[in-house]
């Protein structure tokens, strides 16, 4: 994270700026804030009284004093407003409620079919938000912004899924407009795909020092999400981490044919591993079965487990020769196969990589709970709805103008 003398001088004189300021929740007195951005203590005096009457700071007691009345000091409040983070995936979702620092306040998964389309899909997790707003006692109103993961490809600027394989109905749906419609409120409502919001979740809880993280989900399907510089990173039309519909390097102990062509979904996503336990004898249709088996120390889930990890490390290994990441994280259902999924990612990734890239590299497992893909939706939407543009149509203009615009010292 940049010092904090960094962050004020790039903020700007906004009260935005002066918020971001003091995100790290580290209580500054006004003088305090003056230096760090260079703006006039009168200048400074006004953008925190406009944060104040919005809420989002707080007083936080006074700093020591060098003679006369001690100078008070300022802090965030994360609980001035809420954010709503939703994780959809294809039998169940799960809705949280956090407050603006990321804080879960209340959480709670639901049963759906995702294949039945946006408007009842919707209007179930969006019942579920309401309720659990009504729990922690915060109307609707109080929402500053609303996340949500799907799971398929979504161009995030719009929000709208883009041919989604196993969303009918879904292609192409303004859902950011159905959920607004829905709350009955113009709170913005960014969307992403459902690895993305779990990169984010993961890098929050657990990573929130490496600024370069790969998520990497196998399931159903298998995706990442990339964080680079501490930015998720999301391509162009946000497509980045579709790591499905990679060709799968062939690589010594596969145990396909060199000369055979395939897809790392194809060989081994949850669906792929279970098909091949199906020609072994075993029953298994889904990653949950796959894992299943394994724990329970079944030889064969195991072998084709440890087989699935080294063909998704032959593809990991050309990421991290690229982006040369600090930690690559392993989730997904298939992962809670146990140790076999890990070993067979990190035998290929540490044997194809370049030492550079590996020297303290970490290929662990997610460590963050089912809410996780919730909690980085909400993640997202909170720090939407902190940015310093959105905090600005949150000041009143009238005491904003009052303000001016004067500043000082370095440019």
């Amino acid at each position: 994270m940049p010092s904090a003398a960094r962050r004020g001088r790039a903020a700007g004189p906004g009260p935005g700026g002066v918020l971001e300021l003091l995100l790290d929740g580290e209580p500054r007195t006004r003088a305090e804030i003056a230096a760090l951005t260079g703006l006039s203590r009168s200048t400074v005096s006004a953008r925190v009284d406009a944060l104040l009457r919005a809420g989002v700071l707080a007083p936080a007691g006074s700093a020591a004093s060098s003679g006369g009345r001690p100078p008070a000091r300022v802090a965030f409040n994360a609980v001035a407003r809420v954010v709503v983070g939703v994780d959809l995936g294809a039998t169940h979702g799960t809705v949280a409620v956090c407050d603006l620092a990321g804080g879960m306040l209340a959480a709670a998964t639901v049963d759906l079919d995702i294949a039945d389309g946006p408007d009842p899909v919707l209007d179930l997790v969006l019942d579920t938000a309401r309720g659990l707003l009504d729990g922690v006692g915060r109307p609707v109103a109080d929402v500053a912004a609303v996340g949500l993961g799907l799971p398929g490809p979504v161009e995030h600027a719009t929000g709208r899924p883009v041919n989604p394989p196993i969303m009918p109905g879904w292609d192409r749906v303004d859902v950011p407009a159905l959920v607004a419609a829905r709350l009955a409120t113009d709170v913005p409502v960014l969307v992403d795909n459902d690895v993305n919001v779990l990169a984010l979740g993961e890098h929050a809880t657990s990573w929130p020092d490496a600024d370069d993280l790969v998520y990497v989900k196998v399931a159903t399907g298998i995706g990442a999400g990339i964080v680079a510089g501490g930015v998720l990173q999301r391509g162009a039309r946000g497509s980045a981490g579709d790591l499905g519909h990679v060709v799968v390097p062939w690589h010594p102990g596969s145990p396909r044919p060199a000369t055979e062509v395939r897809d790392l979904e194809d060989v081994a996503s949850g669906p792929a591993i279970a098909a091949r336990l199906r020609e072994a004898g075993l029953e298994a249709r889904t990653g949950a079965d796959v894992a299943a088996l394994a724990r329970a120390g079944e030889r064969t889930a195991l072998e084709l487990v440890r087989d699935a990890g080294r063909e998704i490390g032959a593809v990991v290994a050309g990421v991290v020769n690229l982006l040369g990441p600090s930690v690559v994280v392993i989730g997904g259902s298939v992962s809670r196969a146990g140790e076999e999924l890990l070993a067979g990612v990190r035998e290929v990734v540490y044997r194809r990589s370049l030492p550079l890239a590996t020297e303290h590299l970490q290929i662990v497992a997610a460590r963050s709970d089912a809410n996780a893909g919730a909690l980085g939706a909400a993640i997202m939407a909170a720090r939407h709805a902190l940015a310093p543009e959105t905090i600005e149509s949150w000041i009143d203009p009238e005491a904003d103008r009052a303000a001016g615009t004067e500043s000082e010292g370095a440019p």
